[in-house]
């Protein structure tokens, strides 16, 4: 759940454009379930028919005529807009409907779109096992390679699985895969040895919502949505906007006037680049290739204390701690991890946190100038010119620190990162005159930010 967070790259598109449009066009006819294809029911997902139901060990007519019309008129009309406007498309080919669609596959390629793999056939994955679907998509490739001429370099199956995203990362033959809607940009996949780009797809400015309740009713409630995603894309600037179309749906004539308004509406404001997914997967490796880093959330026990163990000064315990918790890759982060621990401090005894206080050294002390603090207090000193202070300077901070521990007993701390030398002394100086109780709770505050400040060298 965390993705880019605050980090999402501004991206720059070719020829500047402000979003990245990838046309998806599912190619499902042919492909979808029936008796003739070996399947036990006929197809009931994404059609015309309200709540259609499959129907067990029979053929429905109705059904199989509304597919038909995808592959006999929809995909040709839909061919026609896109190749007298030069749009690049890329298809969600089924491999199974590819091979039962020759002239098709024929148009597709002689428009140079790009054919991506939607597995084997267009059947729901959720209760295969998962032998069954690794066999399958294996097929699909080989499949695809017969009937097109060349492999797919992107896969999208859909009706998936919750193995389907690492079964078709692990084949390793694949530039790109969509079979996840959670973010309006690429991003990479860490999949074993092997880092896997996803471009996510969508559900929502789909034509399928003409066949699902709510749903688009007119052309005109699909054109208005897409118009309406691409101009809060485009203020944004730096997005990617995928639109999901399906020949037996978009391909009739009122809901393919909502798409022509549009790309007339793109056309005329501009800002757009219209791309292939492959085309979008290049950009990404070239501009943004992945980049690995020691995560948090995989390390055993051992490795993850020695790591962060002295986040929380001389304070292992607290990593040990954190390590027990629910950590995921949201917790990769400085800011994800500065909260695992962060809780884990907090929820402490006083007499433990007492414990952090007091392990933390007196600033310009008796330790600096042995050269006995660890690595990180060394650093944050030295970044505020602590280790180079005059006489008269040292003197002062020496006889504040003892009067701060004797008032309260644990050393001054604040987050010397965030401050300077004066800066410093003028907190020092105010904050010797609070009370314990009020000092102990600023004294943890700035101790959470020592933290965080650490992390933030380490972690993204």
């Amino acid at each position: 759940m965390i993705g880019y967070g605050p980090r999402a790259p501004q991206v720059a598109w070719p020829g500047g454009a402000r979003v990245a449009i990838s046309l998806v066009l599912n190619y499902e006819e042919g492909g979808e379930n029936s008796v003739l294809h070996g399947d036990g029911q006929s197809e009931a997902f994404l059609s015309d028919i309200a709540g259609a139901q499959p129907w067990p060990g029979q053929r429905h007519w109705n059904m199989e005529s509304i597919y038909d019309y995808g592959a006999r008129a929809g995909f040709w009309r839909l061919h026609r807009l896109f190749t007298r406007r030069d749009l690049p498309v890329t298809i969600y080919g089924v491999a199974t409907a590819l091979a039962r669609s020759p002239e098709q596959v024929k148009a597709m390629k002689t428009a140079r779109w790009e054919i991506a793999s939607h597995g084997l056939k267009w059947v729901e994955h959720k209760d295969m096992p998962e032998e069954v679907e690794r066999a399958q998509i294996a097929e699909a490739i080989r499949l695809h390679t017969e009937v097109v001429g060349e492999p797919p370099r992107g896969w999208y199956t859909g009706r998936c699985s919750v193995n389907t995203v690492r079964l078709t990362a692990e084949t390793g033959a694949l530039d790109w895969i969509s079979d996840t809607y959670d973010d309006d940009l690429p991003y990479w996949l860490e999949a074993g040895e092997r880092d896997q780009l996803v471009i996510p797809y969508t559900l929502e400015a789909n034509d399928m919502r003409f066949a699902t309740a709510p749903g688009w009713v007119t052309g005109q409630d699909f054109g208005q949505y897409l118009i309406d995603s691409f101009d809060t894309l485009h203020a944004e600037g730096g997005r990617m906007f995928s639109i999901g179309l399906h020949c037996r749906l978009i391909g009739r004539p009122g809901k393919l006037a909502g798409l022509i308004r549009f790309l007339d509406h793109v056309a005329a404001k501009g800002g757009a680049w219209f791309a292939t997914r492959s085309q979008i997967a290049e950009f990404w490796a070239a501009q943004y290739p992945p980049r690995r880093y020691p995560r948090p959330s995989r390390m055993d026990r051992e490795t993850f204390v020695q790591r962060y163990g002295s986040i929380f000064e001389h304070s292992p315990w607290i990593a040990e701690r954190a390590w027990a918790l629910e950590l995921g890759p949201a917790h990769d982060t400085a800011a994800g991890l500065h909260n695992a621990l962060a809780r884990m401090f907090r929820s402490a005894t006083d007499e433990e946190r007492l414990g952090v206080l007091r392990a933390h050294p007196d600033l310009a002390g008796k330790l600096a100038q042995a050269r006995r603090l660890t690595a990180e207090s060394t650093h944050e000193q030295t970044s505020a010119g602590l280790d180079a202070l005059t006489d008269q300077e040292r003197t002062t901070f020496q006889t504040l620190n003892g009067a701060y521990v004797a008032k309260h007993g644990f050393p001054f701390i604040i987050a010397v990162r965030d401050n300077t030398k004066a800066s410093i002394l003028a907190a020092f100086e105010t904050r010797i005159a609070n009370d314990t109780a009020t000092e102990f709770a600023t004294a943890c505050r700035q101790v959470e930010r020592i933290a965080e400040i650490r992390l933030m060298d380490l972690l993204p």
